[in-house]
């Protein structure tokens, strides 16, 4: 219609002035020309106000139908992600402290057992006779001391005597004390309450310092050991909140850092973190991967949906939003900085306001100016 219209006016301006085109100088022409193109503008201009009016009365218009979608305000995260392994402090395997063949065993795997209970028992016999030995020289000697101070007490005798007696019987009570040692190294006993997770020698197999007897085990509380690349010293400290997702059993738990290594490895530039857990159930085990989200940015702002960004031939990011007329929809595009991104969501400074109504589906299929209808 609108073409139509300019072809009619310019044919008529050129048959109306035909001749009087032919006969005149350039500088004429060119003005009829500024003339045309004024009158073209004009003709467009009310063109564009018809058009207009058309619209809002033409009730069988197709309207794109779009959703809507308000701007959040709420605290966004983000988060850096990497792997981690479950650690356990009791966690040990448990070695004799002598060697000697297993005589007797008290545990199972799988037992619960409390501090100070005895485990293994090794062959101490030889051990036991030389300590009843000692003690019967033992107390010979006592009682030779005893009559020697009573003499020299009463200045009867030698004090080379009594110094005698005296030493005798402090050598045997000290040789007798290092025995009574060896034979409590004789019984493997645990250092704290937990779980016999592993027992190695049998009844009769000998054992020596140098190889394990008994895994044991109390994982009430464990912790998780992670690499954090050096880049990030400034944003995780103690404190930082951590998610923990453990992906073999399911189960996520929240935490904080409880540690931060003071040591760069120069080998990945990377140092030790550490996130305690308490583990009550014992669903967590030691060498058990952990995946691991610790927030590295948080800040409450203004946060939508990263699918709803789009992408101008500048590069701007831009989003489109709502704006009443006249009871009508109007699409309008709003230039958006981003800061930061997290799963599907960007964080925005600058571009929109927390009374903003955003074109959610339909966001690709309408541009500026646009009318639209929405659906509820």
């Amino acid at each position: 219609m609108k073409n139509i219209i300019l072809l009619f006016i310019a044919a008529t301006v050129l048959i109306s002035c035909g001749e009087e085109i032919k006969k005149t100088s350039i500088s004429d022409l060119n003005s009829e020309k500024n003339t045309l193109i004024n009158q073209i503008d004009s003709l467009n201009q009310q063109l564009k106000i018809v058009e207009d009016k058309l619209s809002k009365l033409d009730t069988t218009r197709k309207l794109h139908v779009v959703t809507v979608l308000p701007v959040k305000t709420e605290v966004f995260k983000h988060y850096i992600e990497i792997q981690g392994v479950v650690q356990a402090d009791k966690n040990i395997e448990i070695r004799p402290e002598m060697g000697g063949t297993v005589t007797a065993i008290y545990v199972k795997e799988g037992q619960k057992v409390s501090a100070g209970q005895t485990l293994i028992q090794l062959d101490d016999s030889a051990i036991k006779n030389s300590i009843a030995e000692l003690t019967t020289q033992l107390n010979l000697a006592k009682t030779t001391f005893d009559r020697q101070k009573r003499l020299w007490d009463q200045k009867i005798g030698s004090e080379m005597q009594y110094l005698q007696a005296k030493a005798q019987k402090e050598s045997l009570e000290n040789n007798l004390a290092s025995l009574k040692t060896q034979a409590r190294k004789m019984k493997i006993i645990a250092p704290f309450g937990g779980i016999v997770d592993e027992v190695f020698p049998r009844i009769g197999e000998l054992t020596s310092p140098q190889t394990p007897t008994v895994r044991l085990l109390n994982l009430d509380n464990v912790y998780i050991e992670a690499d954090v690349t050096e880049t990030y010293l400034p944003v995780v400290k103690i404190g930082t909140e951590t998610i923990l997702n453990f992906p073999s059993i399911e189960k996520e738990v929240e935490s904080k850092i409880s540690q931060i290594g003071n040591y760069i490895n120069p080998d990945n530039r990377s140092f030790k973190a550490r996130i305690n857990i308490p583990n009550k159930d014992n669903t967590i085990k030691p060498n058990l991967l952990a995946d691991l989200k610790i927030v590295d940015f948080k800040q409450e702002g203004l946060v939508i949906p990263s699918t709803l960004v789009q992408k101008d031939q500048k590069g701007n990011d831009y989003v489109f939003t709502l704006k009443t007329e006249n009871n009508e929809n109007v699409v309008i595009k709003k230039l958006i900085t981003i800061l930061k991104e997290y799963n599907h969501e960007v964080f925005i400074t600058a571009g929109l306001e927390a009374t903003d109504t955003l074109v959610d589906k339909g966001a690709r299929i309408v541009k500026a100016g646009d009318f639209v209808k929405i659906n509820n």
